[in-house]
């Protein structure tokens, strides 16, 4: 089995700058870590469409590496464009991703979840998931997202997923899914 690669992008003006430490994306880098993958990337970049779509294609289609976790600029302000930035780049959307993250959110965090634009999908073979910008909101995400990203990868990429579909950790986990 191959090591899953990811790259972590987090989007933000004040870190860009300089102004404000970057606590979600070296999280991420951990989290990504304790899945058993390799952040293989990390960059800050601004909150500007041009510049998080340029390092989105970049990264897939250069770089190709299997997962892509941005953080920040999925809310509802302004300059919050990391959804556009990456609807503009993705071929096909993963929506349940995003729909998880807020749905389980507001149910055991915070109604704030639901304020998320955060989107999910594809790139060729590379899965690209838009993550919250605050480290709790990265970690909470993390917690649901982590056990399925193995996965989704595997099956962007054309391969079985580890340990197939019915792997049992998945099982204890969430259940078989039927009532």
């Amino acid at each position: 089995m191959t090591i899953l690669t990811a790259a972590v992008l987090t989007v933000s003006d004040r870190s860009f700058r300089g102004e404000r430490e970057d606590l979600s994306g070296p999280l991420l880098k951990e989290l990504v870590a304790a899945l058993g993958g390799k952040a293989v990337y990390y960059a800050i970049v601004p909150d500007e469409k041009e510049q998080i779509q340029a390092a989105l294609l970049d990264l897939a289609d250069r770089q190709r590496v299997d997962l892509i976790l941005t953080t920040g600029g999925t809310g509802p302000a302004r300059r919050d464009v990391t959804p556009e930035a990456t609807l503009a780049v993705i071929e096909r959307e993963m929506p349940g991703l995003a729909e998880l993250m807020r749905m389980e959110g507001y149910r055991q965090h915070t109604p704030f979840a639901v304020l998320s634009r955060a989107v999910a999908g594809i790139r060729g073979q590379t899965l690209i998931v838009n993550l919250p910008g605050s480290p709790q909101a990265v970690r909470e995400s993390m917690e649901l997202l982590g056990p399925l990203l193995p996965a989704a990868v595997a099956l962007a990429k054309g391969e079985a997923p580890p340990n197939g579909i019915n792997d049992p950790a998945w099982t204890a986990r969430f259940g078989t899914g039927r009532k």
